[in-house]
């Protein structure tokens, strides 16, 4: 090595390894001490990306922005300091190695041992208790308590139980790892006991990591566990800052057998609409049956409540086009769209968001701004992005649609003399394009709400006329049906070709039917919209969870229905799926 002079000093005077690099990259010397780093016996003339993996501009770049760039060599961590001398032709970088091995691993020793927390509930125990006697139910408790206890006690954690149905585990963070590696067969385990069909055994589990104390983890874990109950339960949410992981999510949401949160929902978006000066009604972009349903529904419980609202509306693709037609033609509605809308809201406006949750799929966002109160009503199973600290948050996953969501709020309104025979069947469709026809997603109180618009003037035939399509949209479907692939794990796979106004609707009736086919579990289907967009549907019997798998495209849903959209081609998006199944990803529930 060469001795280079640096203020009056020779860099092997220098008592931590460092080098010397040109602006071309190159390695130009060197003291003794870089053997602690590099294996070489001589490393003038190397390329500095090539032993260091990164450019010497961007280690300048990270220095300047006060970021710390590291590599692992010989066994040890170095973090490197650039610092640049010279002018011109001559500008040099001098770039310090300090070894910060010890440090690293007292990092790694306090994240390993720094306290998580999960909070656990056990699903239905409400239900459980409201429904079965203390004999029978007991020995179904004391099973469940007995997994969750021995399950802590595998991870050496500490058991606080405020009731019997929900547990605090306080944990260290070295056990995070194994629990995601086995994704939480605690579920498993409890999905295992031997309980009434009515009252299946599930577990919901909230894991809160964070590195400023056990109150945050705590916050975080409590965060979580919402988000798992959200979303139907049976499955565990690990929730990191801001990022949020879920694992399970296997069986259905479970329909609960009481109603009462219906009447305690009802009451309290009375109270909201007499508070405010103006009402405005909102559901997703491009709105289905169950969305503009739901708002006519909706309308109908403020008008009975002496109030006037608003529909917020500014496009539909064209088979609404004929509803909504139709809908305008009664004279009754009050519809506006959105750039209207958002030039009368204020701080005493109520706006009540219907069939989406979700901020980036709400008509108009802006009008989450501008409202004073927001009530939400959905049937999706929740996710991370929902909207913020909404007045009124009524989200039930197990429900087969909004739509049955409001007829029960209507009920409790005392609303059937007063709801048209118009509205009646709009929630009557929306419940209906929702369950495929009452055969997906139905339950007891589905049947319930459909008889009770039935008896409110709910023509099915009317209904049905609702749901046809021209020849066209038949021999696309028609089309998109016949060229399906089907492989030999039960996954069938379609494509919907060219430009189709109706794209969402037509993919969603192409994976319905394709789950017709003998062995098919699970089905997607793609295509453009007008606008080039890519949509795609996704159905399942179950075993495959095609929530999760549309939510790693930026969608939702539920656990046999879901959805996304997608600037990629129909065919990119499908091989992205196919790629998420074979991990592994929607079978196991990740």
């Amino acid at each position: 090595m060469s001795e280079m002079i640096i203020d009056n000093l020779t860099i092997n005077q220098i008592p931590i390894p460092v080098c010397v690099v040109d602006m071309k990259g190159k390695i130009v010397d060197a003291n003794d001490g870089i053997e602690q780093v590099f294996i070489y016996d001589e490393i003038k003339d190397y390329d500095f990306f090539a032993l260091v993996g990164f450019s010497i501009e961007s280690l300048l770049e990270a220095a300047e922005d006060g970021r710390t760039k590291t590599i692992d060599r010989n066994k040890k961590t170095f973090s490197l300091s650039p610092v640049m001398t010279g002018e011109g032709e001559n500008r040099k970088v001098f770039v310090y190695f300090n070894d910060i091995s010890r440090y690293e691993e007292l990092k790694e020793k306090y994240d390993m041992e720094r306290v998580c927390v999960a909070s656990v509930s056990l699903d239905n125990y409400d239900e459980m208790k409201s429904n079965m006697g203390l004999d029978e139910r007991l020995p179904i408790w004391t099973e469940a308590d007995k997994i969750v206890r021995k399950w802590a006690a595998g991870m050496e954690g500490t058991v606080i139980s405020s009731n019997s149905s929900d547990y605090r585990i306080f944990f260290e963070a070295r056990h995070v790892n194994a629990l995601i590696k086995s994704k939480f067969s605690v579920l498993d385990d409890i999905r295992a006991i031997d309980a009434p069909n009515d009252f299946p055994m599930s577990l919901s589990i909230g894991v809160g990591i964070s590195s400023n104390g056990v109150v945050e983890s705590r916050e975080f874990a409590d965060a979580a566990l919402d988000l798992a109950l959200g979303r139907g339960g049976d499955q565990a949410v690990v929730k990191r800052g801001n990022r949020i992981d879920y694992y399970g999510g296997r069986m259905q949401s479970v329909e609960k057998g009481n109603k009462g949160k219906s009447r305690v929902i009802s009451h309290a978006l009375v109270r909201l609409i007499e508070q405010a000066d103006r009402i405005m009604i909102m559901g997703h972009r491009n709105p289905d049956l169950d969305a503009l349903g739901s708002a006519l529904g909706i309308y109908r419980f403020c008008q009975l409540k002496g109030r006037s609202a608003i529909i917020v509306i500014s496009e539909l693709n064209d088979s609404m086009q004929a509803f909504y037609k139709s809908a305008k033609d009664l004279d009754i509605y009050t519809f506006m769209n959105k750039d209207k809308a958002l030039s009368l809201a204020d701080e005493k406006t109520l706006l009540i968001v219907l069939d989406t949750h979700r901020p980036s799929y709400v008509e108009c966002r802006e009008l989450l701004e501008k409202a004073g109160q927001i009530a939400v009503i959905d049937h999706h199973r929740r996710a991370a992005d929902s909207i913020k600290n909404p007045a009124l948050a009524y989200i039930e996953s197990y429900a087969s649609s909004t739509a049955e969501l409001v007829t029960e709020i209507l009920q409790y309104a005392g609303a059937r003399k007063n709801l048209i025979k118009f509205e009646a069947e709009a929630l009557l469709a929306g419940m209906t394009v929702d369950t495929n026809r009452f055969a997906v997603k139905t339950g007891v109180r589905t049947f319930e709400a459909a008889a009770w618009l039935r008896r409110a003037g709910a023509d099915t035939t009317e209904v049905k006329r609702l749901f046809q399509s021209d020849i066209k949209d038949l021999r696309a479907r028609a089309k998109a049906i016949a060229n399906a692939e089907v492989g030999k794990n039960g996954i069938a796979m379609s494509l919907l070709e060219g430009f189709n106004e109706n794209a969402q609707v037509l993919n969603s009736q192409i994976a319905d039917e394709l789950l017709n086919v003998k062995g098919v579990k699970a089905s997607f289907v793609a295509g453009r919209d007008e606008t080039g967009l890519t949509v795609i549907s996704a159905r399942s019997l179950g075993e495959i969870n095609v929530q999760i798998i549309m939510e790693k495209l930026g969608g939702g849903g539920h656990l046999t229905t879901a959805g996304a959209q997608s600037d990629d081609s129909p065919e990119e998006v499908l091989e992205i799926v196919r790629n998420i199944l074979e991990s592994g990803s929607g079978s196991e529930g990740k």
